[in-house]
């Protein structure tokens, strides 16, 4: 039986190779070559092993009429046509957890270097100034750390905070209360770890809810002298209003690793006093970059070899034999994770979901698995099916299967149910005839809906005129209705409305449809 060809593209640590060929698969090396070399010989191969250097285009992918999978050593897959790739059918891999303590550790040194203005005192020492009494640093003991985001890497900065005595409270709406005392942190609220932190570092990924989340007006919210730290993702800061707050001493020192804009050749926080950069380093160590390597060497040869799948993008865990049935299943699972997870506000502890009636008979994992994935894709778009779970488990997030055989009102029914800090919602949807998945409840009202595309949800009073109102609106601003769902408790109750939409529905217009008499929240949802 011939090999697998397997192609590393870009400089990566020799064991790489090594593992490859333990691991049953040919390897070539051929690194530093133009696209157009790497079109020309990307025929022969089954697998890609890359870094960042080697980018996977369109062109690329078209030339690549073998290859069945791409590997990245690290976490960024910004040099892979994902969607592309997926369109051919090739599986594209992470190592996602590969760099977890380097860059963890780099975001201890920025601490320390904020603290005791290290990289000034350094700088001035070399040009023989000899500046002792210029220099007033800070201890580290006793301090409280905040940490935005608790997951694989803020973690482990807080176990590393512990051991330096520093007091650790912690943001993050995946965080449990269990796992949050595993931890040895404080689970609080964004506002009071701004109020209460002494340092702030930054580890979650860049999302629409993430973005800016230390923006001016939370930069105000901070406690005067604080230091910051981000070595997670550019965008995180809103880097004009951080210059302006070192430069009214609100902030006293902010140390970055990541910039909005990368490679950063300028920057408003450039030459500001008390703040320190590097070049994305965080993930720059010898021990890192080694087991990226391996690890993504691990997960191409098991894939080309046996079929496994670790860290995959664009691709659910499943067998050949299950996949038809629990196709539609999972669509519909999916859909109702998301919108779940677009609508769920507060703390979150559980997650619950329930198969009933033909639903129960089928094997619940890819079926859990999808409800997770578009649950949490909502806060990373680097997740599928095969690293939700890991990382529900990871968050502290308690997940519950439920089967119920008999049916209900619907012969199959897949219901997704959150516990928050708020209370205990649900949402469930079933398969028509033609295995379309479909929305039958939202919230305990009975509304029907298809799922897709951008959508508008509205809860309002139930009350005359209303409907007029709501159309009037999105006609005077050229939105086009594509469906119109409503449901409602009661007679003169409240009332939930979704709406598909051919077009995207601005900020301007959701304010304007808040604003509305007898609406209660206004939401722009995408599927």
């Amino acid at each position: 039986m011939t090999k697998p060809r397997v192609l590393i593209s870009d400089k990566m640590d020799p064991n790489a190779e090594r593992l490859l060929r333990e691991g049953g698969c040919d390897v070539d090396v051929i690194t530093g070559e133009t696209p157009e070399q790497l079109i020309a010989r990307i025929g022969d191969y089954d697998g890609l092993a890359i870094r960042s250097s080697t980018k996977v285009t369109k062109e690329v992918l078209d030339a690549a009429k073998k290859l069945k999978v791409i590997g990245r050593a690290g976490i960024g897959v910004d040099n892979v046509d994902i969607p592309y790739a997926s369109s051919k059918g090739v599986v594209v891999m992470n190592t996602p957890f590969g760099n977890s303590i380097t860059t963890a550790e780099h975001a201890i040194a920025m601490i320390f270097a904020l603290a005791r203005q290290i990289p000034e005192a350094n700088a001035q020492t070399q040009q023989g100034l000899w500046p002792k009494n210029g220099f007033m640093g800070v201890e580290v003991t006793g301090k409280t750390l905040g940490l935005i985001g608790a997951g694989n890497i803020g973690s482990i900065v807080a176990a590393r905070a512990l051991g330096l005595k520093m007091k650790v409270v912690a943001f993050d709406p995946f965080l449990s209360p269990e796992r949050a005392v595993e931890l040895g942190v404080e689970k609080v609220e964004l506002d009071e770890l701004l109020a209460r932190a002494d340092f702030i570092t930054l580890h979650t990924p860049l999302t629409d809810q993430t973005r800016n989340i230390l923006s001016r007006e939370n930069l105000a919210k901070t406690r005067k002298g604080v230091r910051i730290v981000n070595c997670a993702r550019g965008g995180l800061i809103d880097e004009a209003a951080l210059k302006d707050a070192l430069d009214s001493g609100q902030v006293a020192g902010a140390a970055l690793d990541v910039f909005q804009t990368e490679p950063a050749k300028e920057s408003p926080l450039f030459g500001t006093p008390n703040f320190i950069c590097t070049p994305h380093l965080g993930a720059s160590t010898n021990e890192a970059q080694v087991n990226v390597a391996l690890q993504v060497a691990e997960q191409i040869a098991d894939f080309l070899v046996n079929g496994g799948v670790t860290n995959a993008l664009n691709m659910p865990s499943l067998s050949a034999e299950e996949a038809p049935k629990l196709k539609p299943y999972m669509a519909l699972a999916e859909k109702l994770g998301s919108l779940v997870g677009q609508l769920t506000t507060g703390s979150l502890a559980r997650i619950s979901i329930h198969a009933e009636g033909a639903a129960a008979e089928l094997n619940a994992k890819p079926i859990v698995a999808a409800v997770l994935a578009g649950f949490l894709r909502t806060q990373s778009d680097t997740v599928n099916m095969v690293n939700a779970p890991f990382l529900a488990k990871e968050r502290g997030l308690e997940v519950r299967e439920v089967k119920t055989e008999k049916a209900g009102d619907y012969h199959t029914l897949i219901r997704v149910s959150v516990k928050t800090d708020s209370g205990e919602r649900s949402v469930a949807g079933t398969l028509f005839s033609n295995s379309e998945p479909r929305l039958v409840e939202l919230f305990g009202i009975k509304v029907e809906a298809e799922l897709d595309g951008p959508m508008l949800y509205i809860v309002n009073e139930d009350a005359p005129g209303f409907i007029g109102r709501i159309g009037t609106l999105l006609g005077e601003n050229a939105i086009n209705i594509g469906t119109f769902n409503l449901g409602r408790r009661e007679a003169g109750g409240e009332a939930v409305l979704l709406l598909s939409v051919d077009s995207t529905v601005s900020g301007t217009v959701l304010d304007q449809a808040k604003a509305l008499p007898g609406v209660k929240r206004v939401m722009a949802l995408a599927f």
